[in-house]
């Protein structure tokens, strides 16, 4: 039998007041079995079972909250960053099929992490990050690749910068730009009873599908996004884009376009802007 919550209890908590309230709170609904995991994705999926539904969230938030504390380095609110994930694990719910054999956390887990990506890309000025695709694997893939949580070896450096196509001085540069918060794979020994570790979650590695769909998907819709973004400029604009920010040498400055198109460097510095904007509203998630 599944231990079932009030209906009244079933509202999804909001990470937007105190965070600290909230980790709280989410830590304290119960961990599913496994059986009980896939009746209620049985209910939802043959009966459209919202409340089904709302208790696989339900069980699951801690796990999003774990995620997006890996991404604080990137200097973004750990509140936004953990909403921004929840959206991610809805889709999983949706979308999650019971009969594959997998347990929902090792779904969710890449669904989790490319709303993150989505909310960091859309957040992060779009060249500094993601240049080219080989700068965006290095982006997100850095702690993913590393062998340790200590600072990368030579040797691991040099490896790294071969298999990503870049250079060992972008790998470098990139570790220390994000050397964030490590997650710790059990709870520290000071925490209380309710502490989280992903390894509460995650006993196989292998069977987490970020690894095998992160390329396939998320490279894809950033790829497609950026290049949705571009097409979406008139031709000056796009140029000023391009030789502004999508160079990986000789970015023109604002006085070098100024002269190409007749204009004052100002008037450069508010195209660019109006690009940007427009840029961002362009890459959204898909849906």
């Amino acid at each position: 039998m599944i231990n079932r919550l009030p209906t009244a209890a079933l509202a999804l908590p909001a990470a937007s007041g105190s965070l600290e309230s909230y980790i709280q709170t989410v830590n304290r609904f119960p961990l599913l079995t496994e059986e009980e995991e896939m009746g209620l994705a049985r209910r939802l999926r043959e009966h459209d079972d919202l409340d089904a539904a709302r208790q696989l969230i339900l069980s699951h938030l801690r796990l999003v909250v774990s995620i997006a504390r890996g991404y604080l380095g990137y200097g973004l609110p750990h509140a936004d960053l953990i909403q921004e994930g929840n959206v991610g694990l809805m889709k999983a719910v949706k979308r999650f099929d019971p009969d594959r054999g997998v347990r929902l956390v090792s779904f969710a887990v890449h669904w989790i992490r490319a709303e993150i990506h989505e909310y960091i890309l859309r957040n992060w000025r779009i060249v500094k990050i993601a240049t080219t695709k080989a700068q965006r694997k290095l982006f997100f893939n850095l702690r993913s690749m590393k062998k340790s949580l200590g600072t990368l070896s030579r040797g691991e450096t040099d490896a790294m910068a071969k298999q990503l196509n870049v250079k060992v001085s972008d790998v470098s540069e990139m570790e220390m730009r994000l050397g964030g918060q490590d997650i710790a794979l059990e709870p520290m020994g000071d925490e209380d009873e309710d502490g989280f570790g992903p390894l509460s979650y995650l006993s196989n590695p292998e069977d987490e599908p970020g690894r095998i769909l992160e390329h396939e998907e998320g490279e894809r819709s950033r790829a497609e996004g950026l290049a949705r973004a571009l097409n979406s400029l008139d031709a000056r604009s796009r140029r000023i884009i391009e030789a502004r920010w999508l160079r990986e040498t000789d970015t023109a400055t604002l006085h070098e376009l100024a002269d190409e198109f007749g204009v004052s460097a100002e008037r450069i510095r508010q195209i660019e802007a109006q690009a940007m904007k427009k840029m961002r509203g362009q890459i959204q998630p898909a849906a």
